[in-house]
């Protein structure tokens, strides 16, 4: 083979990206300044397009870009002018407290405890015997696996409040599942279970409070800006209708869609039951971990009707009594090399430029420069639905991690909400959006749980597009139809 014909080394794009948002920050940074929008405000746009062009393309892993983010809200809020007196700078010293304020949020607390709960599942393989347990009732038939695949991410999404290790704990199984029929990891039944089951988990990010952290990004910012708790119980009476539907409209997509090369996994029965004896009887860690996961959903579920505490307070409970001797199921040493720290330093920056961009009216003259020209403002509640809800999914299509686009998104929703002159619930308008934020159908870049997935093999990204357009159209227009019926019925918009 000649050298012309060897397939060329990948070019490495990263030094061009960190440029490109360095640059980006400059330029903005140092536009002139009509008087329309405070210098705070400015340069926190600025970090925004630094944040938004390393979050896309990745240019530098997501830790490392919100270390650089603290820097830069350090340094340019601290020698920008302050809000409340403009004759004056705001100083690097209170620029860091504003910098390290979202690691003292309750929400971040709440990303941490739901992390542990999740290792917890993981350490225990509690996660994994559930997920076996639920494909052994199904059958052996395709289409009856492909709705045990739903119905897993469905089970787990209660109790494993991690998309990834959902995804993790499911996709093995079904893999080996196709395995034991004789068909290679990239077959078409592999592609079929394994998109089914990532799709599922994305869908059910939507249903459930707990099931993913860009719900707590939005619900923080709520609480910020309206001083509106939203319950874990109320969040399952707005999404979770949805959540069903979707499920319903994924299984007739992918059974439509991906023809497998059969009907029946005579082979995949013994699979699960010799996967099922591997694990052996239920363990004493399992059993508390089972009982202590059914007390949290119990008070989840009824936070704010039979007792005071919310979902945060309870979380960290629940992992306290997890990491107890005796009565936990692990130790902090088995338990941290689980933690995927750099997600809690993410979530907690995230959250914090978010607040600056609200507090330093960045959000509001974007959200005016976006959707003000479009007159959203006094358009019906529907059409401005459907022109943002639109936006919302093709903005996605850069962003590989939902908590990034949230931090992005919502304060300009909210900002947004706040327009409209026509009779709508603000806080719904959001909540609303924030559904949309979890659409990670369309690529496998556009959530961690696709990645996860397709760094399997089992499909190509032609193959997960062939289910994720139409999963996206269908729930475009579900979030229409939701929004002219039971989401105006139940008083959410």
């Amino acid at each position: 083979m000649s050298t012309s014909e060897q397939a060329k080394p990948k070019r490495n794009l990263k030094p061009l990206w960190i440029g490109l948002a360095f640059a980006s920050l400059f330029i903005i940074t140092f536009l002139p300044n009509n008087g329309d929008l405070p210098i705070a405000g400015q340069r926190a746009l600025a970090i925004l397009a630094f944040a938004v062009i390393l979050w896309v393309t990745e240019a530098v892993s997501y830790p490392v870009s919100s270390t650089m983010i603290i820097a830069l809200v350090t340094i340019l809020l601290g020698l920008a002018p302050s809000m409340e007196d403009p004759t004056t700078q705001l100083g690097t010293s209170e620029a860091l407290k504003l910098a390290l304020s979202g690691f003292s949020n309750s929400a971040v607390a709440l990303v941490a405890a739901a992390l542990f709960l999740a290792a917890a599942m993981q350490i225990t393989n509690l996660h994994k015997r559930l997920a076996l347990w639920i494909l052994s009732l199904v059958g052996t038939k395709t289409k009856a696996i492909v709705c045990g695949a739903i119905l897993v991410s469905i089970a787990l999404a209660f109790f494993v409040p991690s998309a990834t290790a959902r995804a993790g704990a499911v996709v093995p199984i079904l893999l080996g599942m196709v395995a034991a029929f004789g068909l290679p990891r990239d077959s078409r039944l592999a592609a079929l279970l394994v998109i089914t089951s990532v799709q599922a988990v994305s869908i059910w990010n939507i249903g459930i409070k707990t099931a993913a952290a860009q719900n707590m990004v939005a619900l923080n910012f709520i609480k910020e800006q309206f001083g509106v708790d939203i319950s874990w119980g109320a969040w399952l009476l707005y999404a979770a209708p949805f959540s069903i539907i979707m499920s319903v409209a994924l299984f007739f997509i992918m059974i439509t869609l991906i023809k497998p090369e059969t009907n029946n996994i005579e082979g995949g029965k013994d699979v699960i039951k010799k996967q099922l004896a591997d694990l052996g009887p239920l363990k004493a860690p399992e059993i508390r971990l089972i009982i202590t996961s059914v007390v949290l959903l119990f008070f989840w579920a009824t936070e704010g009707k039979l007792h005071p505490f919310d979902t945060t307070t309870v979380t960290i409970v629940a992992i306290a009594i997890l990491l107890m001797p005796k009565i936990g199921v692990y130790t902090w040493k088995e338990v941290e090399p689980h933690i995927p720290w750099g997600t809690i330093i993410v979530f907690a920056v995230g959250i914090m430029l978010g607040t600056v961009l609200l507090n330093t009216q960045g959000a509001s003259w974007l959200s005016d420069k976006v959707f003000g020209s479009l007159g959203l403002d006094s358009m019906p509640i529907l059409a401005t639905i459907a022109i943002v809800t639109l936006f919302n999914i093709l903005i996605h299509l850069g962003f590989a991690s939902a908590t990034s686009l949230a931090s992005a998104l919502v304060p300009v929703f909210i900002v947004l909400a706040s327009t409209l002159t026509v009779n709508v619930d603000q806080v719904g308008f959001v909540i609303v959006q924030q559904f949309v934020i979890s659409f990670g159908f369309l690529l496998p870049i556009s959530a961690p749980q696709n990645m996860l997935a397709y760094g399997t093999g089992a499909f190509t990204t032609k193959d997960f597009l062939k289910s994720g357009i139409p999963l996206t159209i269908f729930g475009y227009l579900l979030v229409l139809l939701f929004s002219a019926t039971y989401w105006k019925w139940i008083g959410l918009l």
